[in-house]
């Protein structure tokens, strides 16, 4: 079988995590999917998938070896397509990942005019707030807000994410309006616990360019944003919160911006790929389109 084919038949193995649903998606025998790997292994010299009775996963050289792959198959599609008619329009699957809220209420609306535009590349668009592995659950790109960790990988920079502070209206009737940081002592927030580790974050505010926070009293915690919003809508307290999370509610006078010129850091937004020579046509445009987007909305 030719390489190429046999690294396709590998790469949708490890995508699937399964001989049969790769079987499936390619429309042949599973008999053939899993002759194909084991001819593969036997050339390269090493053994690429841990097989259980349930599910299919790569080693160690083969999540290595995966990333590989993709980064071949690139190249080979973008060089087949280099002298066809419809070579400017790309093509093929893209595997997104952005965190929820952004995905729900800025990208799935948005993405109607990307596939208008691009009427030959496929999304599979995950939206999630947990961490994920790009080469190990086949990512091709990732949406991160907050500072980053992973110094493996391509970061493309997209700019700040505004931070603002809100209250209901109730809220701020019952218990007046904070002007400055001083007066916060005499307020409750609605506390947020980080859901990986359930640290629950201080308020923060900027002086000076520096970095100021402070504990806050607060009768319900949270860890998510849906609920984070929902209870200060509910008049519990003050909350920290991207400025496009609640624009809508801030437009009909539902939550009202507080202590404007003592908001916290922005915190930064970064497209994150595979570390690879060459991104495919299609994550490029995508790419380009999404930071667009995001400038537009969210900046």
């Amino acid at each position: 079988m030719d390489r190429i084919d046999l690294f396709r038949i590998f790469s949708r193995v490890v995508e699937c995590s399964s001989f049969t649903r790769a079987a499936d998606t390619l429309g042949v025998p599973r008999s053939s999917v899993s002759a194909a790997v084991q001819e593969l292994e036997e050339r390269v010299g090493a053994r690429l998938l841990h097989r259980t009775t349930r599910k299919v996963a790569p080693t160690q050289d083969g999540v290595a070896f995966y990333e590989r792959c993709q980064r071949v198959i690139a190249d080979v599609e973008e060089t087949e397509n280099l002298f066809r008619q419809n070579a400017a329009q790309p093509s093929g699957r893209l595997r997104i990942d952005v965190p929820g809220r952004i995905g729900r209420l800025v990208i799935a609306p948005a993405l109607p005019d990307f596939l208008d535009l691009y009427p030959d590349i496929e999304v599979d668009l995950g939206v999630t707030d947990r961490a994920v592995n790009l080469v190990e659950d086949s990512i091709d790109c990732v949406l991160r807000v907050g500072p980053l960790s992973d110094s493996s990988l391509i970061a493309r920079h997209i700019g700040e994410l505004p931070l603002i502070n809100v209250a209901s209206p109730a809220y701020l009737q019952r218990c007046g309006t904070p002007k400055s940081p001083a007066d916060l002592t005499d307020h409750h927030a609605v506390n947020y616990a980080s859901p990986s580790n359930g640290r629950i974050e201080p308020w923060e505010w900027v002086d000076d360019g520096a970095v100021r926070s402070l504990p806050m009293r607060g009768r319900v915690t949270v860890n998510s944003a849906e609920a984070y919003i929902a209870c200060c809508l509910a008049g519990l307290g003050l909350i920290q919160i991207p400025a496009y999370d609640v624009r809508r509610h801030l437009d009909a006078g539902e939550l009202i911006e507080v202590m404007a010129t003592h908001r916290a850091q922005a915190m930064p937004m970064t497209l994150l790929y595979p570390h690879r020579q060459h991104l495919s046509r299609r994550l490029q445009v995508f790419a380009d389109w999404l930071e667009a987007v995001l400038r537009t909305e969210l900046l």
